[in-house]
């Protein structure tokens, strides 16, 4: 017997966000501990030495100028994701207004902190509601705007390796170098590799049975379907100019935080690189807002460049909150108090409005 579907979603809600919760409080816990060593080292008492309390001393001590600076990028960075969505959604053969777009974008960030992924169709529905379309073709849009934004993390990940491999490998190396695999690990991961690709094409005709095989061809045909719909485009350029600018705007939102954390002001463009690459990595796993994942990746990545735990800690927290809190919770609020108020007076026509006004 299927369950309703409202018990379904409530129970992916308590799933996802305790799946967050426990990886946050275990990176909180993990992190705690090393603290209170760290104190013990120095002499001073363990009830002295809470990482809660020096988070709470390190909040007040963030320069709250360059937080600004973060959420001027991230608003400029939504403004511009809402232009390259109109010129997608132009290929449906109607225009849209800017500012549907924009605050239907910030209703779907801000219902993706209550249960992952869901905020794509809140999305969808929305625009779909308010600019009288379908909103299946709306969803198909969404799917390409996804489509680049994928393909955009893996040229920032390809980038972070090109020019901080060598960081990257020394740090693994120092951590994974005198593990038990000793300074063989690397061949060993290599071995594995082909030894698993040569097991997929020897048993290709079996796992192309396989259901999960099924729904992994499915969503590789959805990725290529997207990118031909990128043809139908008027203006490509401007689409690659939007996605560059978006993502020099996310890059941004993490570089700046640095300045505004005495313990991070120090570190330079490749490192925020590093961290942005992580951090989006972090943002990928379905937690609401990838709590807990995106922390425990931050920390990971700022401990390349030196960076303590507990400094990374809340360096994390700073981000983290600045832009969820901030920027989608916030802007995700005004998004429902506007769009009824903007949308008050029906378009007559909505192929006759004007495309980008806002």
């Amino acid at each position: 017997m299927a369950l309703p579907k409202r018990v379904r979603s409530f129970l992916q809600f308590i799933l996802f966000t305790g799946v967050g919760v426990l990886i946050l409080f275990l990176v909180y816990k993990s992190q705690n501990a090393a603290y209170i060593a760290e104190c013990a080292k120095k002499g001073i008492p363990d009830e002295q030495c809470s990482l809660m309390e020096k988070l709470k001393t390190d909040f007040a001590s963030v320069n709250y100028w360059w937080i600004l600076t973060i959420i001027a990028a991230f608003i400029f960075s939504n403004i511009l994701r809402a232009h390259r969505w109109l010129l997608l959604i132009k290929t449906l053969g109607t225009q849209g207004r800017l500012s549907n777009a924009f605050f239907t974008i910030m209703v779907g960030y801000f219902a993706n902190m209550g249960l992952p992924r869901v905020g794509e169709l809140v999305r969808a529905g929305l625009f779909a509601k308010y600019e009288k379309i379908g909103p299946e073709k709306v969803m198909g849009t969404i799917v390409v705007d996804r489509i680049l934004d994928l393909l955009s993390l893996l040229f920032a990940i390809i980038l972070a390796f090109i020019l901080q491999g060598n960081v990257l490998y020394a740090f693994f190396q120092d951590r994974i170098g005198n593990s038990v695999f000793g300074q063989g690990w690397l061949y060993i991961l290599i071995a594995v590799f082909f030894i698993l690709m040569f097991s997929l094409y020897r048993f290709r005709r079996i796992i192309k049975q396989w259901s999960l095989y099924q729904k992994i061809h499915h969503l590789v045909e959805g990725f290529r379907d997207g990118l031909r719909s990128l043809r139908r485009v008027e203006k490509p350029w401007v689409l690659f100019l939007d996605t560059v600018l978006i993502w020099l705007m996310y890059y941004l939102m993490m570089f700046l935080c640095f300045y505004s954390f005495e313990p991070t002001a120090h570190l330079g463009g490749m490192a925020g690189l590093m961290v942005f690459v992580f951090g989006g990595l972090g943002v990928v796993f379905p937690s609401p807002g990838g709590m807990g994942t995106f922390h425990l990746m931050v920390i990971t990545a700022l401990a390349i460049y030196g960076i303590h735990g507990d400094d990374a800690f809340s360096f994390a927290n700073i981000q983290y909150f600045s832009v969820q809190l901030l920027g989608c919770m916030l802007f995700g609020i005004i998004g429902l108090i506007a769009l009824p108020l903007i949308n008050k007076k029906a378009k007559p026509n909505v192929n006759e409005a004007d495309h980008g006004t806002i």
